[in-house]
């Protein structure tokens, strides 16, 4: 390795470990001294980001892997490596940039708790987790850390453990993950079966040129006439099966339909736990799995990335139908998450990993400030978060007001916003595919979009104060607010600052893009594609439109006159969470009693006691003949004497 890129492997690796180290030290030594134990975990990530920009500034766009021998069990070799391209490169400046913002903001979020110490363990263990994902090499070693991440959520949802709203919440999105997290597991072993490898470069350079890969693991079952060939499992279907398999993993950990249920509960943790798990970490871990493997995807003859791009289609439609009528602020923010994350897999079916990394680089930043000013006004309000029981907090709070707004703008994609550059990226990829459904799809998701973060910003910020809570508001503490001001810069000039092109080095399978500083990129998608921006702005104007019709100086939700039944649909979440729970509980009693009939009367009742019964019984038996008695003795030996001559001469006789 060249002294350039093992001194890049060695801090990509001091990057992972620091998080790591400071959840240690926090949790074995210094658990008891709370402000240390803040500083520590603010200073392992805030060290991380700085050399987080080393590596992105110096190491230029050249891939560099750094291994060492992990796992060889027969011909499965695993390394522990770390891969530094365009994509972990941007993905640690995002990780470690929003999450160090996110640090300093709990500090004075959580100051007072009495659990101080072990939030910020938790907390530097979940960015440890999810560097891990961002570095990892091979799909083994991504799966690891995959995992570390799951536990890192079940320990943050749930970190109210008292409330029991939050235990369920915690246990809830932990069992959901674990249905997602099968299928990715049967989708290495299958990729590892076929390829004889997990790790990436080796993976994609066994593609090349191939055009059925799978074919090694399906057995030809002949020719016909005119030579066709004919598998009992061909191997198109294999590599399709194999992309879905993968994919399993992203719908659990992006919260895709119909796995998409544990997210919005997962607001029942504190809310820079909610900010960093849907900006950051968790569920940015599946869009950028699905990037990182996007070649397994996109194999001639699969079909994969077609169900891809009509499940994130589907979820982005379906969350921002449900995000209409939410009265919570934190749960229309989860709404509005699950509804970007699928505009984010809807462009990886759409063959565009480089539109949908960007839009989960530019969301990671407004989202952010999105929850951790929800965060600001639920602290001002005393923990109400009802937006219906705020109002008039604009000039209560200006700070929060601007910072809030402008991240309402970008998530809306109002020009010149990073999330409209970002939207209008994906928009454009619909279009250039032809798949004329979903640009229409996108499109009428984009007016929602902004329907129902302008009814938020109307309730809750403007008007009259609705309640005593919100009357005697005021601005949250200097810790909680310039997070916001710092985060309010990648918010609005994140989109044009050439973050697509530089994405796009990773995938020349895409059309290039030309990065020509921030003034021509600030126009380029007028000039790129005019229908999917134009389009697209339309969509925010009709939504906007709207929404002030019906939520300019109200007081209440006039939204459920007009839609009807559909309002109470979208405010109890289409029911999925009760149809799961029916169904659990049916195949769940069903199994119980099929179990309990099995081990009642098959195990307990025919197998232990019948062969304890039969034992007995002989037993018994046997028993009556030992008496002990010398006459019984002789008179049994006698009658088998008698019983043996009789037996004798039957067979004897002249009739036998």
């Amino acid at each position: 390795m060249e002294p350039t890129s093992s001194i890049a492997g060695t801090t990509a690796l001091l990057v992972l470990l620091l998080p790591l180290l400071a959840a240690i030290g926090i949790t074995l030594f210094w658990k008891k001294d709370e402000e240390f134990s803040a500083q520590l975990s603010i200073g392992a990530i805030a060290l991380g980001f700085a050399l987080s920009l080393g590596i992105f500034a110096f190491t230029g766009d050249k891939a560099i892997e750094a291994n060492f021998n992990w796992l060889s069990v027969g011909d499965l070799k695993v390394s522990f490596g770390l891969l530094l391209d365009p994509l972990s490169k941007l993905m640690l400046l995002v990780v470690t940039g929003v999450g160090l913002m996110i640090h300093i903001y709990s500090r004075g979020y959580l100051q007072g708790d009495r659990s101080y110490s072990r939030y910020f363990a938790s907390l530097s263990l979940f960015t440890f987790s999810m560097l891990g994902i961002v570095l990892a090499n091979n799909l083994f070693m991504m799966f690891v850390f995959w995992e570390l991440v799951g536990v890192s959520s079940y320990l943050l949802i749930g970190f109210w453990f008292e409330k029991n709203s939050a235990a369920d919440a915690a246990k809830k999105a932990f069992l959901t993950n674990r249905i997602g997290d099968f299928g990715f597991i049967l989708g290495i072993i299958l990729t590892w079966l076929a390829l004889g490898s997990v790790n990436f470069a080796e993976l994609a350079h066994a593609l090349e040129g191939k055009a059925f890969p799978f074919a090694s693991l399906t057995e030809p079952l002949g020719k016909i006439a005119g030579g066709t060939q004919w598998w009992i499992v061909h191997p198109n279907v294999l590599a399709t099966l194999v992309g879905l398999l993968l994919f399993m993993g992203a719908m659990g950990k992006s919260a895709q339909f119909p796995l998409h249920v544990w997210l919005p509960d997962a607001m029942e943790g504190p809310t820079p736990v909610s900010a960093l798990i849907h900006a950051a970490t968790m569920v940015a871990a599946g869009v950028f799995m699905l990037c990182r493997i996007f070649f397994l995807l996109e194999i001639p003859g699969s079909h994969a990335l077609e169900f891809i791009a009509w499940i994130g289609g589907g979820t982005a439609l379906l969350a921002a139908v449900m995000a209409l009528q939410q009265n919570d602020i934190k749960r229309i923010l989860a709404y509005s998450t699950l509804s970007q994350l699928g505009y984010m897999v809807m462009a990886v079916g759409l063959h565009s990993p480089r539109s949908a990394m960007f839009h989960l680089t530019t969301h990671a930043a407004f989202k952010a400030l999105l929850f951790l000013g929800a965060g600001s006004v639920i602290f001002a309000c005393h923990h109400e978060q009802n937006i219906w029981k705020m109002g008039g907090l604009r000039d209560a709070m200006p700070r929060t007001w601007w910072t809030f707004r402008w991240g309402t703008l970008a998530l809306c994609g109002v020009w010149p916003f990073a999330g409209f550059f970002s939207k209008d990226a994906i928009l454009a990829s619909a279009l250039e595919h032809n798949n004329i459904p979903l640009f229409v799809l996108g499109v009428f998701i984009a007016g929602l979009t902004t329907f129902y973060m302008s009814r938020l910003v109307l309730v809750a910020f403007c008007g009259n104060a609705r309640s005593e809570e919100a009357s005697h508001a005021h601005e949250s503490p200097g810790v909680m607010t310039w997070p916001l001001v710092v985060l309010a810069v990648p918010t609005l000039l994140a989109g044009a600052v050439g973050i697509d092109a530089y994405i796009g080095k990773l995938f020349p399978s895409e059309h290039p893009l030309h990065d020509g500083g921030f003034l021509e990129n600030l126009f380029a998608p007028f000039n790129h594609n005019i229908f999917a921006a134009s389009f697209g702005l339309l969509a925010v104007v009709a939504g906007y439109q709207i929404a002030s019709a019906l939520y300019v100086n109200t007081d209440r939700d006039r939204l459920p006159e007009k839609i009807g039944v559909l309002a109470k649909m979208a405010r109890d979440r289409f029911y999925f969470d009760e149809l799961y729970e029916w169904f659990i509980s049916v195949t769940q009693e069903t199994l119980a009693r099929v179990a309990d009939w099995v081990d009642r009367w098959i195990i307990a009742g025919l197998l232990v006691r019948g062969t304890h019964g039969t034992t007995e019984l002989f037993g018994r038996a046997l028993r009556l003949v030992q008496t002990g008695s010398l006459q019984t003795y002789a008179f049994l030996f006698a009658a088998g004497v008698v019983l043996v001559l009789a037996w004798q001469l039957l067979l004897q006789s002249p009739a036998h």
